[in-house]
């Protein structure tokens, strides 16, 4: 998408590199390959700490090798491929020479700022960049998207609302583009008042009416924090101004993304809410594969229904917008500060609108303190995340007080 090596269509196997293997991206990922083994050479497999899944996986796929990020599972990895020909390696070194063995396509499925150091060296002449890890583009988007331009990397957004927008984007007629318009489902608390969300629990944040996600990314959807990080991807994906930039409430989640054209043409990309669709979309592009998916009856279906979102009920949302006008530094506190009160509210420390709140404090004290400038490199990245995380906590702490 950005930047100009493509891999051939027609080289078979495909050589592969999974960052964040066990995470519910690299689980639909896996059933995929599976499905179609002769496409795929699998090169390494890297997980966190889950050895037992990343053995699964490796075994399934006949990965060439099996990586955890922390040694700690060392031993237990070792032992359950004692008896395979699978290289098992672990810590930060054996994730970095992961990433550096030859590969056409490298899955950027890792998650959290965790992602960033390994998914950034991944970026190499000639090589595809899967990405799934929003914090690439969230905290150092113009790092990352620098490093694919001076590459000539090609990027493919993972994401299924970024996706959706890559396949109805006309990248050849960019300036002729209106506006990208991002759905949300609204999540569980669409329809609630303030009042309802005062008193919300974290078992009923964590039912989203239409994903099956992990716990952080389902609260994110209930804050619409998520929307708010995925058009900060956008703006760094698709060349476009902010101001073309927008959401659009569709409770179905039936139209994933829409490119608004100057000639009033708007294309819309439609789907089932199933994460295999775009995945698939990046292991064949520029090709299709078939994908056992639930197929779209928009008969059955009826009626698809469209709403503006309510900045004041989520202000989440609103945060997120302010930030990608502020620049990397903004959405990367923007990021950090949201981890710790999701997972502050997940543990019934705070109330769920005390998440956007503690979010709010924290940006207000770091632009307070001229904290907010622009990064030189991913250790000014990681370093501002640890900066936001703290105070974040500290928040958290007095609140609890």
């Amino acid at each position: 998408m950005t930047g100009g090596v493509s891999v051939e269509s027609d080289r078979v196997p495909v050589r592969i590199i999974v960052l964040g293997a066990t995470g519910s991206i690299g689980q639909s990922l896996a059933d995929l390959i599976e499905r179609n083994p002769e496409k795929f050479d699998v090169v390494a497999l890297v997980a966190n700490q889950n050895a037992a899944a990343l053995a699964e996986m490796a075994l399934r796929l006949n990965a060439s090798a099996a990586v955890l990020a922390s040694p700690d599972k060392h031993r237990e990895l070792e032992e359950r491929l004692h008896s395979s020909s699978i290289k098992v390696s672990s810590g930060d070194a054996a994730v970095m020479e992961a990433v550096e063995q030859e590969a056409d396509l490298v899955v950027g499925a890792i998650v959290g700022a965790a992602g960033l150091k390994p998914t950034m060296a991944a970026i190499k002449p000639g090589r595809r960049i899967a990405l799934a890890n929003k914090e690439c583009l969230v905290c150092a988007g113009d790092l990352f998207m620098e490093r694919i331009r001076q590459t000539g990397a090609e990027l493919l957004p993972m994401d299924s609302e970024h996706n959706a927008i890559f396949q109805v984007f006309e990248a050849d007629q960019a300036h002729q583009i209106e506006k990208v318009i991002l759905t949300a489902s609204g999540g569980p608390f669409r329809t609630f008042s303030v009042e309802e969300m005062e008193n919300v629990t974290p078992q009923q944040a964590l039912k989203h009416p239409n994903w099956e996600m992990g716990s952080r990314i389902t609260i994110d959807s209930a804050t619409m924090m998520n929307k708010g990080f995925e058009v900060i991807e956008a703006s760094h994906l698709f060349p476009v101004e902010h101001h073309q930039l927008e959401v659009l409430v569709h409770p179905q989640s039936t139209i994933h993304g829409l490119v608004q054209y100057k000639d009033g043409s708007l294309l819309a990309q439609m789907g089932s809410p199933d994460m295999r669709t775009p995945i698939a979309h990046c292991l064949s592009f520029p090709e299709r594969m078939e994908v056992p998916v639930k197929r779209l009856n928009l008969a059955e279906l009826g009626t698809l229904t469209f709403e503006a979102p309510d900045l004041k009920r989520f202000p989440a949302l609103r945060l997120a917008l302010e930030a990608m006008k502020s620049g990397d530094r903004a959405s990367a506190a923007l990021n950090a500060a949201d981890e710790v009160a999701v997972e502050a509210f997940l543990r019934g420390r705070i109330g769920f609108l005390d998440i956007s709140a503690a979010i709010e404090a924290v940006l207000e004290n770091l632009t307070s303190s001229g904290s907010l400038s622009s990064f030189t490199d991913v250790e000014e990245v990681l370093d501002l995340d640890s900066e936001a995380r703290r105070k974040a906590s500290e928040w958290i702490n007095s609140r609890c007080a």
